[in-house]
């Protein structure tokens, strides 16, 4: 009976994919992301089609189905962003989180196949994925009914959307497997993803073809974005053969082979090596007892278990110890490899992502492109916009990954619970770890502002304008930095804290970017469209408020959570119509407000999620 039901479960990629896939229905957050996602895409095509009465008279089928066709080609590839990386990130912190609990190991030493460990937490981790591509389906099955969208779109995209989590998922698992640190997983999992998207979408640019081969055909045999932009297409029905089945053929083989890697490594990367020497150490001392036993003139074995530790006393100190600054959290930051050695590997493909990015920036100021609009908007957004804005947009994720998962590893790790013991105060506990984080991140940090700048040195950005980009990013990352640490001190579950800290982001971004998409593709007029917007944004507002101060019952958090989304809105209006003082204005009241409203309670004393606190006795 035994025999039958393990026979069963590796039909379902091994016992932890079986126990998820038995549990996660059980859970209520489960039915929550449901609810949450498809209300998400109902309030967007309410409000896209409020957008769309408020400014024109929909007078014929014709002008319906243009309005269906240009809502399916804006959700379609924003449901690709969002479940990609998604994906990734779950995949990845799954691992990285058994990693920190240290229960990898004990995985480890069952049974499980190579195969059912890595594909059992990689499919567990993507249920959750499944769940919300099963919820949007028929929720884009509606935009059929404008018109202007056949089923065979729908059906195709949602295929490359899947085809997409799938390797995302893949790259994230095996990424996780690999590195050690939790920060250095995340990193490398947003750093890839950007390198992979924005290599292709490059070559797709070019426009040309190297020897037999057509840069544009395999652009869209590889790139996650070309593909979804060919599936959304109204001839989709006729084309799927050259245009959509290659990239799920490409998708599959990478899927395919990220995963064979990661079973054939995974017993080799795992225990790390952090591990390892300790192991080593132990046997030897057992060896060498061994022999002290065996041979009559051997020393004691007091004697020999005594000889090369610490307490030996004719034992010399290798080196000089190091002097501790007064701020022992900020000195561990900048003085120690925190964060694992191969964190210089993120700033090299980091690096590697900014020259490309300057030498983008480089072709289009020679060029004379670099002032010029993007074509077929009805807003004016410059050329260089699309260089800089994916390069920010990553370089603030990455800060705020690494801001929070600054708390989690100490939490797992149970180094918080030793902090709480100390005469640590909270004011140095909290600047040691937004200085550090913000050392650490350093080139992360500049490498942005040294290519805005380079935009004003050769004409393309006015020096009124460069003083606001400075500006603006000087703000904006220390508030991912503060709203991770925030994040993980409020979440006891390290899932939950990156999960939020991430998802504030995100929505922050990605969500007014969705807003000004719409505002673009419906009408010019952007001056008198709050109220279309009205729902997203009080809908914003309730999810940062329960993300970020619910269980603090702070009365400054709230108003900070009411106040962003409807900033991010004004800002981007703002932008769109060039007040770009007022914009500037807005995101460093509101931004610094928020700022304020993390950071000042955590001065007067520890606010762990453990419930427990410290009292500042410093004054």
């Amino acid at each position: 009976m035994l025999t039958d039901q393990r026979k069963g479960n590796r039909l379902f990629a091994g016992p932890i994919f079986t126990r998820e896939a038995v549990v996660a229905p059980r859970r209520p957050r489960l039915f929550a992301a449901r609810v949450v996602y498809g209300f998400s895409l109902l309030l967007l095509i309410a409000t896209a089609w409020m957008i769309l009465q408020g400014t024109q008279e929909v007078r014929n089928l014709s002008e319906l189905a243009r309005f269906g066709t240009i809502l399916f080609q804006i959700l379609a590839p924003l449901q690709l962003v969002v479940l990609m990386f998604l994906s990734a990130i779950q995949a990845a912190s799954n691992v990285a989180i058994e990693k920190d609990k240290q229960t990898l190991v004990l995985l480890l030493l069952t049974r499980l196949s190579n195969t059912e460990l890595v594909l059992g937490k990689l499919l567990a981790s993507l249920l959750g994925i499944a769940n919300m591509l099963a919820t949007s389906l028929p929720i884009f099955m509606l935009l059929v009914l404008f018109g202007g969208t056949s089923f065979w779109q729908v059906l195709w995209t949602f295929a490359v959307t899947a085809a997409s989590c799938l390797v995302a998922g893949a790259f994230g698992n095996m990424i996780a497997l690999w590195r050690e640190k939790t920060f250095q997983t995340l990193a490398l999992v947003v750093l890839g993803i950007l390198v992979w998207v924005g290599a292709w979408e490059a070559i797709a640019l070019l426009q040309g073809s190297w020897g037999s081969f057509d840069l544009s055909q395999a652009a869209a045999a590889c790139s996650p974005f070309q593909a979804i932009v060919a599936a959304s297409r109204p001839d989709v029905a006729e084309n799927f053969r050259w245009t959509v089945v290659p990239f799920l053929l490409v998708a599959t083989g990478l899927w395919a082979l990220l995963n064979l890697i990661a079973i054939w490594r995974v017993r080799y990367w795992n225990p790390s090596r952090d591990v390892r020497p300790g192991q080593q150490e132990a046997a030897m001392e057992s060896s060498l007892l061994r022999d002290s036993t065996e041979s009559p003139v051997a020393k004691s074995a007091s004697e020999q278990a005594r000889s090369g530790h610490i307490d030996d006393r004719s034992r010399q100190a290798s080196r000089r110890s190091r002097r501790v600054w007064d701020n022992p959290v900020l000195w561990r930051e900048c003085c120690t490899w925190a964060y694992g050695r191969k964190i210089l590997f993120i700033r090299v493909v980091y690096w590697l992502a900014s020259l490309a990015a300057g030498f983008a920036l480089y072709s289009m100021v020679n060029s004379g492109a670099a002032t010029f609009a993007s074509a077929g908007a009805a807003v004016e957004i410059p050329l260089v916009a699309r260089v800089l804005a994916p390069l920010l947009v990553v370089s603030l994720v990455i800060l705020n990954s690494l801001a929070v998962t600054s708390i989690t590893t100490e939490r797992d790790g149970k180094a918080l619970d030793l902090l709480q013991v100390t005469d640590l105060s909270p004011r140095e506990f909290l600047f040691g770890k937004l200085l550090g984080v913000l050392y650490v991140g350093l080139d992360i940090v500049l490498l942005p502002l040294v290519l805005c700048t380079y935009l004003w040195w050769n004409g393309a950005v006015s020096g009124e304008n460069l003083f606001y980009l400075l500006l603006s990013m000087a703000i904006l990352n220390v508030f991912v930095v503060v709203l991770g640490i925030h994040a993980g001190l409020s979440h006891a579950n390290s899932r939950t804290a990156i999960g939020v800290s991430l998802g504030t982001v995100f929505f922050l971004f990605l969500g007014m970017i969705t807003c000004m998409l719409m505002l673009i593709s419906f009408t010019g007029n952007v001056e008198f469209q709050l109220t279309p917007f009205l729902a997203c944004i009080i809908g914003g507002a309730v999810g940062l408020y329960v993300a970020l101060g619910w269980h603090l019952q702070s009365s400054a958090l709230a108003f900070a959570s009411a106040v962003l989304p409807l900033a991010m809105f004004y800002c981007i209006t703002s932008l769109l119509l060039k007040n770009y003082t007022s914009a500037v204005l807005v995101l460093a009241f509101t931004y610094g407000f928020a700022i304020t409203a993390m950071v000042v309670p955590r001065l007067s004393e520890f606010r762990f999620a453990q419930g427990r606190s410290k009292l500042n006795e410093d004054g």
